[in-house]
């Protein structure tokens, strides 16, 4: 399929041979329906967030089932995940342990996750349409978008229609966000805003 900036530029697609052929020191793009596109350079409240969501998450989640806490997780940060004849490279990434008994490592993961998270910035239209349309065709099962500018989180659950939004939290609310739903979390927690889980 042709992307529609594609179709409006009458460029031709490009391939994922196309894609791999970007040395892989200089991959810091994303191909997506036809159109390698190159992610935004993060903002300090981009990375803060992804930081801080990501450290939340780890230490809840990101370790064996089991215990004090719930755990049953593989986490991931910045990794080229192949849907398709597409490349993503979400801002945080997830897989259930149970369904993947090894943390997936290959430079190019074609393990579908269960979970995608998005932070906000430049590309918005990249995460709130396209991926989001591309995340659903491969039945990422839960996909979050975290906007740091506005302080909200919007949680959404996979269905055949498309994805369902489940939780739509702001800077201030408690939130149990599935698919890490066992945990209460505060929105100050996940945004960084120094206070405790």
């Amino acid at each position: 399929m042709i992307s529609i900036m594609s179709r409006r530029n009458n460029a031709s697609t490009v391939t994922l041979a196309d894609f791999l052929a970007i040395p892989e020191e200089d991959r810091f793009h994303e191909l997506l329906d036809g159109e390698i596109i190159r992610k935004a350079s993060p903002s300090g409240a981009h990375g803060g967030v992804q930081a801080e969501l990501l450290a939340v998450l780890v230490g809840l989640f990101g370790r064996p089932a089991g215990g004090e806490k719930p755990g049953g997780w593989w986490f991931a940060a910045e990794v080229e995940i192949q849907l398709g004849n597409n490349v993503c490279r979400p801002d945080l990434v997830a897989w259930r342990r149970d369904r993947v008994p090894n943390r997936p490592c290959d430079p190019l993961v074609k393990v579908v996750p269960d979970w995608a998270g998005e932070i906000l910035s430049t590309n918005r239209g990249n995460d709130l349409v396209r991926k989001k349309h591309l995340y659903h065709r491969h039945q990422v099962p839960h996909y979050w978008i975290v906007d740091p500018a506005d302080g909200t989180l919007a949680v959404y659950r996979w269905q055949a229609e498309g994805y369902l939004e489940v939780v739509a939290a702001e800077r201030g609310d408690r939130v149990r966000a599935e698919p890490f739903d066992r945990v209460e979390l505060t929105m100050a927690a996940l945004l960084g805003d120094d206070e405790e889980i």
